[in-house]
């Protein structure tokens, strides 16, 4: 290991393995036929005309606005002189009021001039395009452009050490030093599992340099949250999930209630994909989220034990399940294509070592560029899910969250609720924090912390709503779905109970009734299509593989869902996901109970005596 402990990463001079990216080339003209061009953000326009400033002006304006604040300008070089291409690189600079535009490393530029900008070695002849990356200058903490990956991935895989690496800026001494910095709690230093869920952020300025916690300007001066978000045009906030299968739960409610843009699935080299690392990659699938792989632990992981892991990844992506399009990035030419059609079809590929720093350059360079999530408008009511509640001296009850929907700004008069009758009660926002930086208001897709007033930390929970003042917030305890059942060893039928995880909300819920969808197939038969309706041989079962419509009863207390939010339920192995398609009222409620329980209300002998208690306790307070 030549370089030293503590060694920045700024400071490594590292070269691709000729060998190795040969061998792992992407070959550009297949993965463009099989990728869907409509679908990525790659514009090509015609180039002469970029030398207008006007034109250029209201190009790049149109282009911001279409991809939320920041996109990747791809221009045709070919037929360009280098005098052309320097007209082109000065008017993007100086036509964009309230924007900057950077120039993207690539490995065929159309000048020198741009190779000796960036330090590349690159002929003049190998001219094909040149890709530029523009982002608008936040004028505030509250405009700032932010994207939430989530990190997740088999225990031991290094995931709390990459984090590290990367929000601290130095290298790791191979035991996990890094780390150190992100576990909240002491057992979680004693045992080096994450158990809770962590949050970090890294920040990008306008030259497109990492803004970190660590001041390498300044002799390692710590930075605090508020000078990180004041140096930086984007945040890349990364929520740290365990990673321990006994943790399960809590990575399924980071990944349901944080809300992340991406996902940021770890794989050890020397361990292949095994493991939770299959159970996350599921649970991403399910949740419709982006997923890219990064692999660790390549500095200690022998060549051949890495082939396998790859080709195992690669046969897991590209399975029916998955149908996925791996993208092995190990040049800066492959981040700027990865990051431009990365879609839930392609899965970019990142080999890393967190001791030697190979590849961390080409990682930091895709989280800067990574597209900015098509965030919900800030339009109709307001909708806050609380996902973490904390009692801060000076400031009282805390809520974090993410906003869904509308707009909040300090002194409101919201809702909070349902609370375990299913009751809302009205509070005041004292202020919000985003990022621990102060700010006056919140809009729809932003993950906020709000003070309320005269709430105690022992009136609010974790699935809790925070609704404007001008609604009437409805919570209840039954709705339909439309689930699919990704396994089961037998049959479900009605009064199953299993773990459900819908957005923040996360409790238990029984079957009261289901509905199986039929399914139309086609064959061949003698040469003719024929149709083959599958109906159901038991409505009221289901089992691997089935897709119906199942009314769900939470069993402690009502919450307050969403229409077309996923959800995912799970019991042992069994697992199933699915959409809220209804909400069901009182009456709807009362009817599906006395349809499951054949007319008795009740569904278990404990349940029959807690009720009878029930009414036994109310005629002794009516008739004392």
């Amino acid at each position: 290991m030549a370089e030293k402990l503590g060694y920045r990463i700024s400071n490594l001079d590292i070269t691709d393995n000729p060998t190795k990216t040969q061998k792992y080339a992407v070959d550009t003209t297949l993965f463009d036929s099989l990728v869907d061009k409509a679908a990525t953000t790659v514009v090509t326009e015609q180039s002469q005309r970029l030398t207008d400033p006007e034109w250029a002006a209201q190009w790049i304006a149109s282009r911001l606005d279409e991809d939320n604040g920041e996109t990747i300008l791809e221009i045709d070089a070919n037929g360009l002189s280098d005098t052309d291409v320097d007209k082109i690189a000065a008017t993007l600079k100086q036509s964009v009021q309230g924007a900057f535009v950077q120039l993207l490393d690539t490995s065929k530029l159309a000048s020198v001039a741009h190779a000796r900008e960036l330090d590349t070695k690159v002929p003049t002849k190998q001219k094909n395009k040149i890709y530029y990356l523009a982002r608008r200058t936040p004028p505030s903490i509250e405009s700032m452009l932010e994207v939430r990956v989530a990190v997740a991935g088999n225990v031991d895989a290094g995931k709390s050490t990459m984090l590290g690496v990367l929000t601290q800026g130095h290298l790791d001494d191979g035991r996990g030093r890094m780390r150190l910095a992100l576990f909240r709690h002491k057992h979680e230093i004693d045992t080096g599992r994450t158990s809770s869920i962590g949050m970090e952020i890294l920040g990008f300025d306008n030259r497109g340099q990492a803004v970190r916690h660590t001041d390498t300007h300044r002799s390692m001066r710590k930075l605090d949250w508020h000078t990180v978000c004041t140096q930086s045009s984007k945040l890349v906030a990364f929520l740290d999930l365990a990673g321990h299968e006994k943790y399960l739960k809590t990575t399924m409610f980071g990944m349901a209630g944080g809300a992340p843009d991406y996902i940021m699935l770890m794989v050890a080299a020397n361990a292949g994909l095994t493991g939770m690392a299959k159970e996350h990659l599921g649970l991403a699938l399910a949740l419709n989220v982006p997923v890219f792989v990064v692999i660790t632990k390549i500095d200690m992981c022998p060549p051949m034990v890495l082939d396998a892991t790859l080709k195992q990844l690669t046969k897991v992506l590209r399975s029916s399940g998955c149908r996925k399009l791996p993208l092995i990035v190990n040049d800066r030419a492959a981040v700027v294509m990865a990051a431009q059609r990365f879609t839930n079809r392609v899965c970019p590929v990142f080999q890393v070592s967190n001791v030697t720093g190979e590849n961390v350059d080409n990682l930091l360079m895709f989280l800067n560029i990574l597209p900015i999530a098509h965030r919900p408008k800030a339009i109709g009511p307001l909708r806050f899910d609380i996902n973490e509640i904390f009692s801060v001296p000076f400031a009282g009850t805390v809520v974090s969250g993410v906003v869904t929907r509308g707009e909040v700004r300090v002194n409101d008069l919201v809702w909070v609720g349902p609370d375990f009758h299913g009751n809302f009660q009205q509070t005041t926002i004292k202020g919000i924090q985003r990022k621990r930086v102060d700010v006056e208001s919140a809009v729809a897709g932003q993950s906020v912390s709000m003070a309320l007033k005269k709430i105690a930390r022992s009136q609010v929970r974790k699935g809790m709503v925070v609704f404007d003042k001008g609604i009437e917030p409805v919570a209840s305890r039954t709705f339909e779905a439309e689930v699919v059942i990704l396994y089961h060893s037998t049959t479900i039928t009605q009064r199953y109970q299993a773990m459900v995880h819908c957005g923040c909300v996360r409790q238990t819920a029984r079957i009261l009734s289901i509905t199986r969808v039929e399914t139309t197939a086609k064959h061949t038969v003698r040469g003719v299509d024929v149709e083959v309706h599958g109906a159901p041989m038991d409505e009221r079962m289901l089992r691997t593989g089935d897709r119906a419509l199942v009314v769900f009863q939470f069993i402690r207390h009502p919450e307050c869902l969403a229409i077309d939010t996923r959800l995912i339920f799970r019991e042992g192995r069994t697992k199933g996901v699915g959409k809220v398609v209804r909400i069901l009222g009182k009456d709807e409620e009362a009817e599906a109970v006395r349809q499951a329980t054949n007319g008795n209300m009740v569904f278990s002998r404990r349940e029959e005596k807690a009720k009878v208690e029930a009414l036994r306790h109310t005629k002794k307070k009516i008739n004392p």
